[in-house]
Parts: structure tokens; sequence; C-alpha cells
């Protein structure tokens, strides 16, 4: 049988950090980021300690959107919009999905805003691939 690791491939040609690094960046990165399964269970749960915004625009919207969100395209996130909610609340954002930059967007304006936030990684297109279906009005 050959030795597969005998080889120095791309992945290895730089040392993995060592494990209380790795512990730290992952640890934070989950601060920033949430995914479809997790979301998904909040609301089932039918009680999630969260906002959900779908920051594509209203003709998407229509067209299918997570059980529960609210419309807000990216663009139109600010103060005046975000009056009912209290400062505290935590959003989680969502857009079409890896080739889109809308949740990044809206994330950073929520951020510029004061506001929490996490991005759903992966959108409508990564909810879809789990299997989980869109609302349509």
């Amino acid at each position: 049988m050959p030795n597969l690791i005998s080889a120095t491939s791309r992945i290895s040609e730089l040392a993995a950090a060592d494990s209380a690094d790795a512990l730290r960046h992952f640890e934070r990165l989950l601060t920033f980021e949430t995914d479809c399964w997790d979301v998904h269970e909040a609301i089932l749960d039918g009680n999630p300690d969260f906002v959900l915004l779908d920051v594509r625009s209203p003709q998407s919207f229509q067209l299918g959107h997570l059980p529960g969100a609210t419309n807000m395209p990216h663009g139109r996130i600010n103060e005046r919009n975000l009056s009912t909610y209290a400062v505290d609340t935590l959003f989680v954002v969502y857009c079409k999905g890896p080739h889109c930059n809308g949740a990044d967007r809206a994330a950073a304006n929520l951020a510029r805003l004061g506001r929490k936030v996490k991005k759903m990684i992966g959108g409508i297109e990564g909810w879809k691939d789990e299997g989980f279906d869109l609302i349509t009005d």
C-alpha cells in the first residue's frame, strides 16, 4: 500500500495552526456566521432569538424566502427602518447565496449602525441544498 502522506501537498506546505490558535480562529468565525441548519432548527423551535432579514429585492423575496423572514434589501437598512427593533436585537441576514455579496453588505450596514449581526452562510441556495422549503407569498 503506498504511503500517501510522504509527499508535501499545497495543504501541508504551510504548517497547520496550533490547536489553541485554531480554536480562537474558529470560535471567532462563529461569532460572524451561522448556517442554514441552525437557522432552520431555531425556526422549528418556534421562538428564534433573532430577526431573520432577507436582504434581496422584494421581487426575489416574493418568489421564495425563508419562513419568518422579513424583507429588507441591504440598501434600505438604516436607523429609520430598524426603529421598531430593540437596539440589542440580533439580526441574521441572508441573500441568494455564496456568489452574492448582499448579505455581507447588509451585515456591514447593520454593524455600522451598532447592531448585532450574523450572516447565514449559503443563503437561499444553501437553504435549498439542505432540502428546506421556501415560503411564497
